[in-house]
């Protein structure tokens, strides 16, 4: 929906329940429903031994995701639809489960909106983040980096580059999509040491190792080790406020080669900052899970590119889902 959207009690009334949705699938995830039903069928009581849930209160569920057009009712037998089958089914290549998953835990700082709207402050404070959340958040980044790496990669002119830094890279998705596409590029992906098992999964997976690196560290609080001629920076600076992104730019700045290009990917406003839907709504989501975390307009990255010594500052002409956009400038 957006500006032109003819609002009346029904479509507010289904925004304000279309939560209710998103908690049926969210739960079916978290059940592994989908996965467990595969490419067979089944009763609800025999998944309900199956997954140690309740009889009734799982007809219920498998009833409503049958509603939505997730299963395949007949009779009392359920099995899933080809499109459960490839997004929802774990092994999957575009299994989308770790990221509905990570969904699930921001239910409760959404939940505490209009609180941080009065405050200007998070939900919560810091907390300690468990495996799981951190397989399901680098995980679900991986899927939605690997349906657009090889249109990234197409867009990105790397082909006199020989270094790449990939800055909270996480599990380095673009850094193994952009080594394929330029045989003569390394890279390194400099990320908390708690992404590097996922980093390395992936990396194995492409047989990459020999050309990809992972380098534990905080870019928020120490200098970034190497010298590279390329950097790539996706969907880092909308955690941080305008100067914590100016001094993550110019760390970077530092890391580069005179002549090195800067790639800033990130979900873009328009100077307006009312537009696009995703970005603004997204911007809300920054502001309930960080603590000055937002969504920027091309001028704004515009101004910190320049203020952190970055020059010939364009947008390529790519844009992604959610309206994603790309920045390059040269240091």
């Amino acid at each position: 929906m957006d500006k032109q959207t003819d609002w009346n009690a029904d479509t507010l009334l289904k925004i304000s329940g279309a939560c209710w949705q998103s908690f049926v699938l969210q739960a079916a995830v978290q059940l592994d429903i989908f996965t467990t039903l595969g490419n067979s069928s089944c009763r609800s009581g025999e998944l309900a031994e199956k997954i140690h849930a309740d009889q009734r209160a799982l007809a219920m569920l498998l009833n409503a995701l049958a509603a939505m057009g997730l299963l395949i009712k007949r009779g009392d037998v359920y099995e899933n639809t080809e499109a459960s089958r490839q997004f929802l089914v774990k092994g999957s290549k575009e299994y989308v489960g770790y990221l509905i998953a990570h969904f699930r835990y921001t239910v409760d700082v959404w939940a505490g909106l209009a609180d941080s709207i009065k405050t200007g402050k998070p939900r919560q404070a810091d907390h300690e983040i468990t495996d799981d959340q951190r397989e399901n958040f680098l995980m679900g980044m991986h899927t939605l980096a690997s349906a657009l790496a090889q249109e990234v990669a197409d867009c990105i002119d790397l082909s006199t580059c020989t270094k790449l830094l990939d800055l909270g890279g996480g599990p380095g998705t673009h850094a193994v999509h952009f080594c394929l596409a330029n045989p003569q590029l390394k890279a390194a992906i400099y990320d908390l040491a708690e992404s590097e098992p996922y980093a390395r999964r992936i990396i194995n997976e492409f047989s990459l190792s020999d050309r990809i690196e992972f380098i534990a560290g905080d870019y928020l609080h120490e200098n970034i080790s190497g010298t590279y001629d390329a950097a790539w920076l996706s969907h880092i600076l909308h955690g941080e406020g305008p100067d914590e992104c100016i001094a993550i730019l110019k760390k970077t700045a530092a890391a580069l080669q005179p002549g090195s290009k800067l790639f800033i990917h990130d979900f873009i406003l328009h100077d307006t900052l009312d537009q696009p839907l995703f970005p603004a709504v997204f911007s809300l989501n920054m502001l309930v899970n960080t603590a000055r975390g937002q969504s920027y307009s091309e001028s704004q990255f515009r101004d910190m590119m320049t203020e952190a010594g970055v020059q010939q500052i364009t947008r390529l002409p790519f844009s992604g889902p959610n309206d994603s956009g790309i920045m390059c400038g040269i240091v």
